[in-house]
């Protein structure tokens, strides 16, 4: 453990994090905040997202401060972290992934950012892999080509040689796996759209903060540990569906009629092509369909429904 550094005057912070059917995950979670937030103003808020099973009394005895709230119907990523906010007293919200692990004074580091940078208006620290963990998963993101709805990870599969430790600055969006933001702003930017249920929420999130006038940061003075894929798997159909889906729902929602025009005409003839027929390559011919169904639901649905089009 690395010498406990102190920071005057900042405000409380509400960690949010959803549960789904991963009890085992989220109290390993839990532990690693109960571990590296000693004597920090926080709130710790777990929202279970429609579990088969109510393991609240275990969340509990991990962190028995917890405020914990279960909905009986899964809300989706976006749904089940806006529940979270609604029960948040903090000045700044955390939005952690619970198959994320975090470090000593995290938490404190972040809300400085705001501090020396007060345009931020959110911000996601360095994240490495929990099972590669010198290997980088994001140190921020290039903007994004609309056209294509293409961007790039930067850092991504480096080895962290410390490169990024001292950096702090603009990026193209932050990452859902660790996102600190003010109460306050949520005024003006609203919460997420909960019609993406998973995937590119936290991107769409990122443009509504860009029009309220606020910048996305990202700091790699501080560091979570990712466990990736443990929700939902490399290759699914509930992957497949939303990533389809949402990637078009993204354009519709954050440009106008003539770039959503151009986009589609490349995703579908040549994006959403290349997909189907990487699958067939793959064998996973199962997964073709749920391209086509998250392509159609973009031409029966609006920009704003809240139809999802899978049954989870």
């Amino acid at each position: 453990m690395g010498k406990r550094i102190t920071f005057i005057g900042m405000s409380s912070t509400s960690i949010i994090s959803v549960n789904f059917n991963q009890p085992q995950v989220t109290m390993d979670f839990l532990r690693s905040l109960k571990a590296n937030t000693v004597d920090e103003d926080v709130e710790v808020i777990l929202v279970d997202n429609g579990s088969r099973e109510d393991h609240g009394l275990s969340f509990k005895s991990v962190y028995p401060e917890l405020i914990y709230i279960r909905s009986e119907v899964n809300l989706g990523f976006a749904g089940g972290n806006n529940l979270g906010v609604k029960a948040a007293k903090g000045d700044y919200l955390l939005f952690l992934n619970n198959d994320t692990e975090i470090v000593e004074n995290m938490v404190e580091v972040m809300k400085e950012e705001f501090k020396l940078h007060p345009e931020i208006g959110i911000l996601s620290p360095l994240i490495l892999y929990f099972d590669q963990p010198e290997t980088i998963q994001y140190a921020g993101f290039t903007p994004m080509n609309y056209l294509t709805c293409r961007n790039k990870g930067i850092g991504n599969m480096e080895k962290d040689k410390g490169q990024y430790n001292l950096d702090s600055r603009e990026t193209g969006y932050c990452h859902g796996a660790a996102m600190m933001c003010r109460k306050k702003d949520l005024e003006s930017v609203g919460l997420m759209a909960e019609h993406f249920f998973l995937y590119y929420e936290e991107l769409d999130w990122c443009e509504k903060f860009k029009k309220a006038g606020k910048l996305i940061w990202f700091t790699g003075k501080t560091r979570i540990y990712h466990k990736e894929s443990i929700s939902v798997g490399k290759e699914s159909s509930i992957k497949t569906y939303f990533m389809t889906r949402n990637r078009m729902l993204f354009i519709r929602r954050n440009t106008n009629i003539i770039n959503t025009f151009f986009f589609s005409i490349y995703y579908i003839l040549f994006a959403c092509t290349k997909q189907i027929l990487a699958y067939f390559i793959k064998g996973r011919s199962d997964l073709v369909k749920w391209v086509f169904k998250g392509i159609i639901w973009n031409f029966t649905n609006s920009k704003n429904s809240d139809k999802l089009g899978f049954k989870i």
